[in-house]
């Protein structure tokens, strides 16, 4: 069987920085999405669906909620030689640095995949969004005797200097490559991408960052300390070099690499029919199972809203957002495209009258609020209004952040009754 010749690595990215604040206090792949999954559940899932069991997930910034996250979801049978494991940056006599690229992850972890009988690499990305049967492109791999199989995604002019841009020939072999070429270059870089692709504009090529490595090779690669990553040097340097092909994907696939590409692929989520399907039986999305109560609503008029668990809802309106697992709305609040991440806990009423909480976890009543996400455990007051917008400059205070009109309000902030931001 293919899966049992596989190992999976997942690649929890660098600090995050074009994803802060979310990523202030958890690395990338920890962040929450669809109001009760983590960017991580993604691949693992797509993995597990694929009978791909054994899995390692690298990270090194704020890894303490990842390992958190993982240890309570992903449990297999003591039977079963499947496993996710959180490998985070560690510092040994024979190496004193943290990762300094995506290959230099791979070759500081390689001691424990070592221990493993496989025969391929599957290296993935913990911050993209999308469905995938990885045995498809490990069956084309092994068909076409392949040294390196690159994931690629059919794009538009518009699109394409935001990627890698690979050229194909005919029989899907990848003869060169470019990073973010400039739009006066892209005539040069379009290949093959079939008539239906080819109809819609997208003639070229985006490498996914996904990987399919013979092991043997991999390891030979990782001997050379100077290659530190794998879109900038082991891609290119393979290229001409080895037998490198392209698996086209043409399903719906999304970096989530800023705020701006978070934002709206949650808000995505709430479309009558979201070109990412959470209800799809043969493509399960897993996440830790909470024993979570079922939502209440009371006085609300939803229209195309995704609710969590847990909830607790009076609002009087909520359009286009998604609202996370144990959140609170009070009464007259109407909240239009916003993600509400939810919050850890509920407040008993003996708590709230023991500490003296006057604003409770949750959007208080009479708010408005419009194009924000709100951190977990915010504490929003009374008569709020937060209305985000491109009348918004970029910017930060000790509340919140404006990125591309979006306010992004801190993870556990507190924000006055009365405040106006935007």
């Amino acid at each position: 069987m293919i899966n049992e010749k596989v190992l999976s690595v997942i690649l929890g990215g660098g600090q995050g920085t074009r994803l802060y604040p979310l990523t202030d206090s958890r690395s990338k792949p920890a962040v929450p999405i669809a109001g009760k999954y983590r960017l991580v559940d993604i691949p693992i899932s797509n993995c597990i669906n694929s009978d791909i069991k054994r899995m390692y997930v690298l990270t090194q910034f704020n890894s303490a909620s990842l390992n958190r996250h993982i240890k309570n979801t992903y449990h297999f049978s003591f039977f079963s030689s499947a496993f996710v494991d959180v490998l985070a940056a560690e510092q040994t006599p024979e190496n004193k640095t943290w990762y300094q690229g995506t290959a230099d992850a791979v070759r500081q972890g390689m001691h424990h995949f070592a221990k493993h009988k496989f025969d391929y690499f599957l290296i993935l990305s913990g911050d993209q969004l999308y469905h995938m049967d990885y045995n498809l492109m490990i069956e084309q791999h092994i068909s076409t005797g392949a040294d390196i199989t690159i994931g690629t995604v059919p794009v538009n002019a518009k699109d394409a200097p935001g990627f890698g841009i690979l050229k194909t020939d005919e029989e899907n072999n990848i003869t060169s490559f470019t990073e973010k070429p400039t739009s006066d270059l892209l005539p040069d870089w379009t290949s093959p991408t079939g008539p239906e692709m080819e109809a819609e504009g997208r003639h070229y090529l985006g490498s996914m960052g996904i990987y399919v490595f013979n092991r043997q090779l991999l390891v030979d690669l990782m001997n050379d300390p100077s290659t530190v990553d794998f879109g900038k040097e082991i891609i290119p340097q393979a290229i001409g070099n080895k037998k490198v092909c392209s698996y086209q994907f043409e399903g719906y696939w999304t970096d989530i690499g800023n705020i701006d590409s978070f934002f709206e692929a949650n808000i995505g989520l709430t479309d009558d029919i979201p070109k990412f399907n959470l209800y799809d039986i043969d493509q399960r999305i897993y996440t830790r199972a909470r024993i979570l109560p079922t939502s209440k609503i009371a006085g609300t008029h939803l229209d195309k809203a995704v609710i969590g668990e847990g909830c607790i809802i009076h609002a009087k309106q909520i359009t286009s957002s998604v609202i996370g697992i144990r959140s609170r709305i009070g009464k007259g609040s109407v909240v239009t495209k916003t993600y509400m991440m939810g919050t850890d806990f509920y407040e008993s009423l003996e708590e709230i009258e023991r500490k003296h909480i006057e604003i409770l976890a949750g959007i208080g009543e009479n708010c408005n609020i419009n194009n924000t996400i709100v951190e977990k455990n915010c504490r929003i007051g009374d008569n709020v209004t937060i209305n985000g917008g491109s009348h918004l400059e970029d910017g930060e205070t000790d509340l919140y952040v404006i990125k591309d009109g979006i306010v992004v309000l801190k993870k556990g902030v507190v924000i006055p009754s009365g405040t106006v931001i935007g």
